[in-house]
């Protein structure tokens, strides 16, 4: 039986449901929203390629080692996204969130925000985590900014770590969360959230 299973995941208008070949146009549709392959430090597939975008999720899949998810709205069933577990190591109850980007028109908005809660939850609380990591680009400093607004914790820099699709060699700035801290990180996502709504704090 695998570490993480296939699952669906909801919540506030947001569905995480298992990545597939029948997403393939919505995929695409969202990463044209923005044009968002053109930005050097995200992994966002260009329009031709998203076929073998999500062939390649899903032979990281089949190895055991990555579960891609498309993010979808829940009123239109319009694929705003894509985000997956990654560097799964079940030995040590461990996962990554990454491969995560969003259409334009929904940056900045609390989709980003749910999918992280939605997505912490389930590794910490169904999967049993003792942590769960991250890791971005150096250069981008917006991810980074979201990585560190959730409450997890910088643990370093990786120099000379991987390729851009630019042909540019990256430094990877690590980041991680243990199990012992997601009720205080799980507090400010919901306190995030319930701003973001409108509604009291509880």
């Amino acid at each position: 039986m695998a570490f993480v299973e296939p699952v669906t995941l909801s919540g506030r208008g947001v569905r995480l449901e298992p990545l597939g070949l029948a997403h393939e146009a919505g995929l695409a549709a969202a990463a044209a929203d923005g044009a968002l392959w053109t930005i050097r430090v995200t992994s966002v597939p260009e329009p031709t390629q998203t076929r073998a975008y999500i062939e390649a999720a899903l032979e990281g899949r089949a190895q055991g080692h990555r579960f891609p998810f498309a993010v979808v709205d829940e009123a239109s069933d319009r694929v705003l996204g894509s985000t997956s577990y990654h560097d799964i190591v079940p030995a040590v109850r461990r996962v990554e969130i990454g491969w995560t980007w969003y259409a334009r028109s929904v940056q900045r908005t609390h989709v980003n925000t749910t999918c992280k809660l939605l997505l912490l939850t389930h590794a910490f609380d169904t999967l049993g985590c003792h942590v769960v990591g991250w890791r971005t680009d150096n250069f981008n400093f917006a991810s980074q900014r979201a990585i560190e607004r959730l409450g997890a914790k910088k643990d370093g820099v990786l120099r000379g770590h991987a390729l851009r699709r630019d042909g540019t060699i990256r430094d990877t700035v690590m980041y991680s969360m243990r199990s012992g801290e997601w009720p205080e990180a799980r507090a400010q996502l919901l306190y995030l959230l319930a701003r973001h709504d409108g509604t009291p704090e509880a």
